[in-house]
């Protein structure tokens, strides 16, 4: 077997458990070949290769792992997520086993799933041409987005809890009017944010969108109606507690579902796509690439079967 690992130097070149993972992965794979990605370079031209491998690791946050998802949609090539980022959500939602030579017998022998990509285009910035970006967990705009800027300059010492203190640090949420078109369906709403989910589990294991299933061809879309910090932290809790599995049931959140959607704010608010936050605010238009990315599971993951 022939593996290609994708690293990320500024998450997952510090971790120090990969060294251990590619020890391990060397006694089972006859051929390992590690490339190192800094973001001088398209992702794509790191992976100008990649079905001569029999497998993609991506070592990194779940910004590297969306990239080289994104950049091998449809392809079927299998891809690992190699959790050494931050959040690490993917990990979390497909129940990743952090153990270097669990990890690396997953790599080799691994049951692997299609699951769909999410594609988000953002308007230009100072009159440049708009982007097109893909994401695997969550995008959207607004209060989400702000935590995350806010988390941004903390993730390298206070690791997750950064979210947290990003939190505290932006206690007073932008409330917007938003206009959302769902599969051709006009929404007329209010709320501090909006997020286009695929896979449910986001930051502290909450589930804003219950049910959420990243291979229905999709997205769920919940609007955070709260308007100030005091009415969002019973949605907190309940996001965190509540396991009815009823996808209406926190309050605060209304969750729509489409293939497909636009959303405009007034006024403009800042946008994120796995964890990562754009220079770009509203509107941005999603779309799902249903089935687009082939990733590999441990073999007791939820998605397993």
């Amino acid at each position: 077997m022939r593996v290609l690992v994708i690293v990320n130097r500024l998450s997952g070149g510090g971790d120090a458990s990969l060294y251990d993972y590619l020890r391990a992965l060397g006694t089972l794979c006859d051929e390992i070949s590690v490339r190192y990605f800094s973001g001088a370079c398209e992702m794509e031209n790191l992976l100008y290769d990649a079905e001569t491998f029999d497998r993609v690791v991506a070592a990194g946050g779940d910004g590297t792992v969306s990239a080289v998802c994104y950049a091998l949609s449809d392809t079927q090539i299998p891809v690992l997520c190699y959790p050494a980022g931050t959040a690490n959500l993917l990990a979390l939602n497909l129940g990743i086993h952090l153990e270097p030579r669990v990890l690396a017998e997953t790599t080799v022998s691994g049951p692997t799933a299609a699951f769909d990509l999410g594609v988000i285009e953002q308007p230009g910035v100072d009159g440049a041409d708009s982007t097109v970006t893909g994401f695997i967990i969550t995008a959207g705009a607004g209060y989400d987005a702000a935590i995350m800027e806010a988390a941004s300059s903390m993730k390298s010492t206070f690791g997750p809890a950064a979210y947290l203190l990003g939190a505290v640090g932006a206690l007073t949420p932008t409330h917007a009017h938003f206009e959302i078109e769902l599969d051709g369906e006009r929404i007329s709403t209010d709320g501090i944010a909006v997020l286009v989910v695929n896979f449910g589990r986001i930051q502290f294991d909450i589930e804003f969108a219950r049910g959420a299933d990243p291979r229905d061809g999709l997205f769920d879309i919940a609007v955070v109606r709260s308007k100030n910090l005091a009415e969002l932290v019973p949605t907190v809790v309940a996001g965190v507690f509540d396991r009815t599995g009823d996808r209406n049931a926190i309050p605060g959140i209304d969750v729509y579902s489409a293939s497909r959607v636009s959303v405009k704010s007034d006024p403009p608010l800042r946008m994120q796509y796995d964890g990562e936050v754009a220079e770009a605010f509203t509107p941005f238009t999603a779309w799902v690439l249903p089935g687009a990315a082939t990733l590999v599971l441990p073999p007791d993951s939820p998605f397993a079967t």
